[in-house]
């Protein structure tokens, strides 16, 4: 559970620094809207796919 809230804080900071919305994520990186709000809300437990287009996405769009 430690990494997932990792993961959530990640999101949630990378949008703030980029002035993004979840809809903004969820479209880059080609996830669904629920998926990426029900992250953050650690109520999700992404796959490893999931995680690997998240960290691609912010990795690659800094």
């Amino acid at each position: 559970m430690n990494d997932l809230t990792k993961l959530a804080e990640e999101i949630v900071g990378y949008q703030k620094k980029h002035d993004l919305t979840d809809a903004d994520v969820a479209f880059g990186t080609h996830l669904s809207v629920e998926k990426i709000h029900n992250i953050k809300i650690n109520s999700y437990t992404p796959t490893a796919d999931d995680i690997q287009r998240i960290n691609n996405y912010m990795r690659d769009n800094k």
